[in-house]
């Protein structure tokens, strides 16, 4: 029955979150009553009603997000907001994130629109001193729920869709805050945990384990550096930091263990009530209390709806199988938030169970503790391996070996050893805050120890991206090697998980290009694909915050390409925007030539300038640079006028990279190249700055298609309204990476082109933010473009 209910809702939940688009209500209505006559009609499929039940849930839920979506007619016009902080703000070195829960909102003329919703607000410079639970009035500047989209890349608008949050932005200013009210109000319990994380700070400053004791005690990863994050990921350890079903089941163990023992001395209380049936309820209430002190974070709730059934059938004394309690949890898991399954850790948990079950469930138990636990150990990882690779690329080698010590010693020793610590911290005595300081120092100890094992090259494995089939085959393959012993074909999960190592992406033939033009935001990166070679062209922004393009999207990008060096990289200059992300694309590949326009300003070891009249050719793909020249170059020429312009060509067509140059050199280059010369692919100068893409380079080179690679809603007002026009006025087709997301197109020998296409609209799903183009924002507010912007 549980088997029904469970995976029949969970399967209708999911399908609706795979769907490109919200259906109208009368689908669901039909899905309803079909559903229902169908389980009427045919008791054996009954989980056909439980299906319609979980889409018409989901439905409900995702209707109710996307109806308060932030319109885009908004996006980055001055705004005043009121409301509330209600989480605890994440202070970094160059930037202050927080949620705001808005309750009214004002445009700069006083007029109250509607919209109120939560929004994730980044202060980078002049915030004040912010504590959840206040109450405030903030000038801003907001956009939808808008993320970078490509392949192999972190999709952050499902993160903000699954987080209930309808749009981000950023205060104008120290003077754009005014504080209206210090009352915690409902946020009584983010305030509390705000100031246990201003003690934490207090008694371990200067630790650099800081981060981790919030991130274990309070949930709050803030503190924690990007780099500790990247070793507890390349050890496959980090479901240790992140608090999960894990600690919350740590706690409640705990709890359980200690009620019985302390229950079960008193003849009286046994009699009231029995040991086990109390310590039911102790275990429970103590998880409840650390999912407390972890803001019921998502993963803590989904921790407690699991733990609850399985208590609950232990203080009811009903005997539940295994399987019907993890069909259970599931059904409750969705029933409380259907938007979990778009939750990486929702399916990496339940898997867990599943292949522990399915392992272990039937096998006669060990003879050894360490044993068992290895075999657990094995069948975990390798469960998993399928998975980490659909959702990450990558999965930690020694993600077994690591957890087979690192599991019972964080069980054990860390986490009571860190909970208990700094409860002892609180209290107002000499002394009681050096066991917690002494606590950062094993944790420092233990850190170094993983570090080492993080920084071996085999310690992970990436793979690029695969066809459903090869997922699906390599799901079904870890199913029957984990499988009991005399399973018919079980010796052939081997086989079906070959494909999973075996298949590579397709590749260039002879002669052809692969291009693809990043969405990095207001920057630029694009990558070619030859047979004979790879090109990137500029590695995207790095920002104040920390996030960086070149390891952040364009890596992601290659390695889902199965692309593990690069064998030409070239910068056009050094530009933030252009150049910003260099450092952390090569931290993560090779490559083997480093050309730019500036060459002395990138501080990149082994840049060399790149000049015009060079190039060279891949498996017949003609590469050549054609600015600057080394007379420009010695002549001091720098800056936008210095970018590497880059041309590509197979057949007789080709595609034409000018990076930043304006529209003399532009102009110049019309007048050196000649009346021959044609491009079918333009990339538009300076992101389409009205400085750059001239009418008569238009005029000479006549392309097919002209890209923009620019921010959504960016403050430059890029591409130029001027731009734009000249282009329609022309014919040619456009697409921008603001509004299509990544850009990818073919070109062949033979003269073919595959019409470009933006990666937004080929992973479209329900959460993806559908901008309205720029032009039919300015119409919809009845304002032009800035004469400050026209000239950028």
């Amino acid at each position: 029955m549980w088997l029904e209910v469970g995976l029949g809702f969970a399967l209708g939940v999911g399908g609706l979150y795979l769907l490109p688009m919200l259906p109208p209500a009368w689908v669901l209505v039909l899905v309803l009553f079909a559903s229902a006559v169908l389980a009427w009609l045919r008791p054996a499929l009954r989980w056909v009603l439980f299906g319609g039940l979980g889409f018409s849930w989901a439905w409900l839920q995702a209707d109710q997000r996307l109806e308060a979506s932030f319109p885009d007619t908004l996006a980055r016009l001055p705004l005043v907001i009121e409301g509330w902080v209600t989480s605890i703000p994440s202070i970094e070195e160059r930037r202050t994130r927080f949620l705001f829960q808005v309750e009214r909102t004002w445009d700069e003329r006083g007029i109250e629109l509607d919209f109120s919703n939560r929004v994730l607000l980044t202060c980078y410079r002049d915030c004040p001193r912010l504590e959840a639970g206040e109450r405030w009035r903030i000038q801003v500047r907001l956009k939808p729920r808008h993320g970078l989209l490509n392949p192999g890349g972190f999709d952050n608008e499902r993160w903000l869709f699954t987080q209930g949050i309808a749009a981000t932005g950023s205060p104008r200013g120290r003077e754009a805050f005014e504080r209206l009210d210090a009352g915690p109000g409902a946020y009584w319990l983010t305030r509390l945990r705000q100031r246990l994380a201003d003690h934490l700070a207090r008694v371990l400053e200067g630790s650099p384990q800081l981060g981790l004791v919030q991130a274990l005690t309070l949930g709050e990863r803030g503190a924690l550096e990007r780099a500790t994050w990247e070793t507890f990921t390349r050890t496959g350890t980090n479901h240790l930091v992140a608090i999960s079903g894990l600690h919350v089941g740590l706690v409640a163990g705990g709890g359980f263990w200690l009620a019985r023992w302390i229950w079960s001395l008193s003849a009286r209380l046994t009699l009231f009530l029995a040991a086990p049936r109390a310590a039911a309820i102790a275990g429970l209430f103590a998880a409840f209390c650390y999912a407390a002190l972890a803001g019921f974070a998502v993963s803590t709730q989904r921790a407690l709806i699991m733990l609850a059934v399985v208590l609950g059938a232990v203080f009811w004394q009903r005997t539940l199988r295994p399987s019907q309690a993890l069909m259970l949890a599931l059904f409750g898991v969705l029933v409380w938030d259907p938007g979990a399954v778009l939750s990486y850790g929702f399916w990496l948990s339940f898997a867990a169970v599943a292949v522990l079950l399915l392992h272990l469930g039937q096998r006669l138990p060990s003879r050894t503790l360490w044993t068992r636990w290895g075999r657990a150990q094995w069948a975990v990882g390798l469960g998993l391996f399928p998975l980490l690779f659909v959702f990450f690329g990558r999965a930690s080698l020694i993600a077994p070996l690591v957890n087979l010590v690192a599991v019972p010693l964080f069980s054990v020793l860390i986490l009571p050893s860190v909970l208990f610590t700094g409860l002892l911290s609180l209290i107002p005595v000499p002394g009681s805050e050096l066991p917690l300081r002494l606590i950062a120092v094993g944790l420092d100890w233990c850190l170094k120890g993983l570090s080492w094992a993080a920084a071996q090259p085999w310690s992970v494995i990436h793979l690029p991206a695969r066809p459903t089939w090869v997922w699906a085959s390599a799901l079904l393959g870890a199913v029957l090697l984990l499988a009991p012993p005399g399973l018919p074909g079980r010796r052939q999960g081997l086989v079906l998980m070959l494909p999973l190592l075996a298949a590579r992406p397709e590749s260039p033939g002879w002669g052809e290009v692969w291009f693809s033009l990043l969405d990095v935001g207001q920057g630029q990166a694009a990558v070619v694909e030859t047979q004979g070679g790879v090109l990137v062209y500029d590695a995207g922004p790095s920002y104040r915050g920390g996030f960086d393009t070149g390891a952040m999207v364009v890596a992601p990008f290659l390695q889902s390409r199965g692309i593990e060096r690069i064998d030409r990289f070239i910068l056009s200059h050094s530009d933030r925007d252009h150049a910003g992300g260099a450092a952390g694309l090569l931290a993560r590949l090779p490559a083997l030539t480093l050309l730019s326009g500036e060459p002395g300003r990138l501080g990149l070891a082994g840049a060399q300038p790149c000049l015009a009249g060079e190039g060279w050719t891949w498996s017949g793909v003609d590469f050549r640079l054609l600015h600057p020249s080394a007379a420009e170059l010695e002549s001091g020429l720098a800056d936008n006028e210095a970018s590497c312009v880059l041309e590509i060509r197979t057949g007789e067509r080709s595609i034409l990279l000018t990076g930043d140059v304006g529209s003399r050199t532009e102009e110049r280059l019309v007048e050196r190249l000649g009346a021959g010369w044609r491009v079918a692919v333009l990339v538009a100068g300076h992101h389409g700055s009205a400085t750059s893409t001239s009418e008569r380079l238009l005029d000479q080179v006549r392309p097919e298609w002209v890209l923009f690679s620019s921010g959504y809603a960016n403050p430059f007002g890029h591409p130029a309204p001027r731009v734009r026009d000249r282009v329609a006025a022309r014919g040619i087709r456009t697409l921008n990476t603001a509004i299509d997301g990544a850009i990818r197109f073919k070109l062949g020998p033979a003269g073919w082109i595959e019409a470009p296409h933006g990666w937004r609209s080929r992973a479209e799903r329900l959460w993806t933010h559908r901008p309205q183009p720029l032009p039919e924002r300015a119409r919809a507010l009845g304002i032009e473009a800035r004469p400050e912007d026209a000239s950028r």
